[in-house]
């Protein structure tokens, strides 16, 4: 048995997920294809979009969950940094590796208050929120001030930001890190970066258009 397996944690993700799938927007349905994309895009406009769509969870799926999991846990990650954790979800897939690790902490930034709060009432009642520090505003300003050595990344916040929020881990990075961006496809500028680095960075792209990277040592 897993932190992950176990109550109260396995039935609370069941819980959220189904909450997850519930979930709707009206404003996001408001808006045009043209509109969504370019909002998803946008450099300058992320924040307001984001607080447009609050009431979307936007999960990682089960799956990509189970895989963030096995990453952290599989590589002995003690030191993690989240790009976005909404509800919490996968900060909850996070935590739970980092407590199957014998501990450590986990950095998490994310812009709209209530979700902020969700997040950390999902946490505690996984039992997990003294392993997570979330930091809620924009996370070019929350993520100023990181650990020396980073062992884990997830990319999983506004699209638009995937560069600008990795360049700012990556001088914390530890050789072997891993960083695993979601959708990293709808960021060609970072999938750009890192491949345009192939001594410095090795990547896989899996299913659900996720990008796996390891820093060389």
């Amino acid at each position: 048995m897993t932190t992950l397996t176990r109550q109260p944690l396995a039935a609370l993700l069941d819980r959220l997920f189904d909450e997850a799938d519930a979930a709707t927007s009206p404003a996001m349905g408001a808006l045009s294809e043209e509109e969504r994309e370019r909002l998803l895009h946008s450099k300058t406009d992320y924040v307001h979009f984001y607080g447009l769509i609050k009431e979307l969870w936007l999960p990682v799926s089960r799956e990509t969950g189970r895989l963030l999991y096995l990453l952290a846990r599989s590589s002995y990650a003690r030191t993690i940094v989240e790009f976005g954790t909404s509800f919490g979800i996968s900060t909850l897939f996070l935590a739970a590796a980092l407590r199957d690790n014998g501990g450590g902490q986990l950095i998490t930034s994310e812009f709209e208050p209530s979700k902020v709060l969700r997040a950390k009432q999902n946490l505690d009642a996984g039992g997990l929120l003294d392993l997570v520090d979330v930091r809620q505003g924009d996370a070019l300003r929350t993520f100023t001030d990181l650990p020396d050595a980073i062992d884990l990344v997830l990319l999983d916040g506004a699209k638009a930001l995937y560069l600008d929020i990795f360049k700012l881990i990556e001088p914390q990075l530890s050789p072997g890190a891993l960083i695993i961006a979601d959708d990293a496809d709808d960021c060609p500028e970072y999938v750009d970066y890192i491949r345009s680095n192939p001594g410095r960075y090795m990547s896989t792209s899996v299913a659900d258009d996720i990008l796996v990277t390891m820093r060389s040592a």
